[in-house]
């Protein structure tokens, strides 16, 4: 089979489509024709050596997939034939053929192309997490995303209203991805450029509720200021590359949070929970209240430039490498 393969860590170009054999059938494993695997910014720090897990060398690109199920165990919940979206976690994704555990495999509603599929199960069960979870969102309040334009940003976007939300707020660095998060279903769209004080506009002097921020970098501690009275900074990722730091007297001020959300650790360390995730998104998607994704597309070929659009801040919305 053809896959998206790293053997040196030297970076997203590093990464090269090459013919291996198809991975080997498990017990309680599902044997996927992988049709289309979703980019996430992992997938970059993995080329580098820099997440924290690291697999052995040469290791697939890539943690989700949607496809066409070949071969499931008998007592499985899905059946030969059926599309599915799956995680097969840290790489092992941008192949041709996925073997993964039946419990990480997910019917896709009708109504959903696998192409998108393959961008649901990464950024929008992490922004689940967020919001319900971790941010513990309630009806009406105010929701401020930065990053809006890339992947979490428009999962943020087009998931706040549908989970309670009244008010989603996108901070972006330019005006072509404004309109990004305009079409993802952002309430108000500010400009990285002074976007403290225009949100203190917006909200009245009020601030906002939750903060959601896989950006990190300099705007952190402005994040913090941008909070309501009890709100909370939810801390999932630094794709500005810079680990910001907090003085926790600022917590003090306003009682506010800062609160971190790694949804792959708490998937991993709460059995269930995937399946909880999956049985409150799933009727969203089926009805239409959460839109799907509109991916950006790219070829396995170049599987290359799909991971290199997350780690030079180019991409907009959901990156996915199409296989068939």
């Amino acid at each position: 089979m053809r896959a998206a393969q790293v053997s040196k860590l030297e970076g997203p170009e590093a990464i090269q489509v090459v013919d291996i054999p198809e991975p080997a059938a498990f017990p309680g494993g599902v044997v996927i024709d992988v049709h289309a695997a979703g980019v996430a910014f992992p997938d970059v720090l993995m080329t580098r050596g820099l997440y924290q897990m690291k697999p052995e060398l040469p290791f697939v690109v890539g943690g989700e997939v949607a496809g066409i199920v070949r071969e499931a165990p008998e007592d499985a919940h899905v059946r030969p034939g059926d599309r599915v979206v799956a995680l097969t976690m840290l790489g092992n994704a941008m192949a041709e053929t996925a073997v993964t555990p039946t419990q990480m495999v997910f019917r896709l509603p009708d109504n959903v192309s696998l192409e998108a599929g393959a961008g649901i199960l990464f950024n929008d069960l992490t922004v689940h997490f967020c919001l319900r979870t971790r941010g513990r969102l309630a009806e009406g309040e105010t929701v401020l995303v930065h990053g809006a334009a890339g992947g979490i940003g428009t999962s943020t976007l087009r998931l706040a209203a549908a989970l309670g939300a009244g008010r989603v707020i996108a901070v972006v660095s330019t005006e072509a991805k404004a309109e990004v998060a305009r079409a993802n279903g952002a309430t108000d769209v500010v400009l990285t450029d002074g976007w403290l004080a225009a949100v203190k506009e917006l909200t009245g002097g009020r601030g906002v509720d939750i903060v959601l921020d896989p950006v990190g970098g300099d705007r952190f501690t402005d994040s913090i200021r941008s909070l309501a009275s009890a709100g909370r900074l939810l801390v999932v990722g630094f794709t500005a590359g810079e680990i910001p730091t907090v003085k926790v007297n600022r917590l003090l001020l306003k009682n506010v949070e800062v609160t971190g959300a790694a949804w792959g650790e708490w998937v991993m360390s709460h059995p269930g929970y995937l399946q909880e995730q999956w049985a409150e998104v799933e009727p969203l998607l089926a009805s239409g209240k959460i839109a799907p994704p509109e991916p950006v597309l790219y070829p396995l070929d170049k599987a290359a430039e799909a991971v290199a659009s997350l780690d030079e801040r180019t991409a907009t919305g959901k990156v996915v490498v199409t296989l068939r």
